[in-house]
């Protein structure tokens, strides 16, 4: 099984662009279980529900890998989680980044805030671009730090789609 995950700031296409992955080359995609508990609670979060967000993107991680798929597709994992709780509340449970770093995680896609335009949905709370380039330096200071494999992904989104249709393509038939 391979394990491609897709990070990044709000607004830069990651559900997007897993469904268009998903498409052109089959796997199961794993959504962002933050947006289920927003929808399912109705209302704001705050950092007391930080480690049940948490566990619930683990809860539907580990139901797909126990399927073993030859493609695992992660709209998001525990970084978004990670970084959030630490931009939003100044703190992130510990036990979170140890839970992150104890899976394997082949290839991360770092979606640009850049080249696309936010979109307010509901759940949205960045809509200036120095932040949301902020959170995708975070994402990458993150990923360089922790020697994670990652390819950052950004354009317009056509040129998203066919970076990361290229990228995922080149990734799966080296591996």
């Amino acid at each position: 099984m391979k394990v491609l995950v897709l990070t990044g700031p709000e607004s830069s296409g990651k559900s997007w662009l897993a469904g268009e992955l998903q498409d052109a080359f089959g796997g199961v995609v794993v959504g962002e279980y933050v947006r289920h508990f927003i929808e399912r609670e109705a209302r704001d979060t705050c950092y007391a529900d930080i480690p049940a967000i948490a566990r619930g993107q683990l809860e539907w991680e580990d139901h797909a890998r126990l399927a073993a798929p030859p493609l695992l597709i992660l709209d998001t994992h525990l970084l978004s989680n990670l970084l959030w709780s630490q931009a939003l509340f100044g703190d992130c449970p510990a036990w979170i980044e140890e839970a992150l770093l104890t899976r394997r995680y082949d290839l991360h896609l770092l979606l640009a805030a850049d080249g696309v335009p936010w979109v307010a949905d509901g759940q949205r709370c960045q809509p200036d671009l120095d932040a949301r380039r902020a959170f995708q330096q975070a994402c990458r200071d993150w990923l360089e730090q922790r020697r994670q494999p990652f390819v950052e992904i950004g354009g317009d989104w056509e040129e998203r789609r066919q970076c990361a249709l290229r990228v995922v393509g080149d990734w799966l038939v080296a591996r």
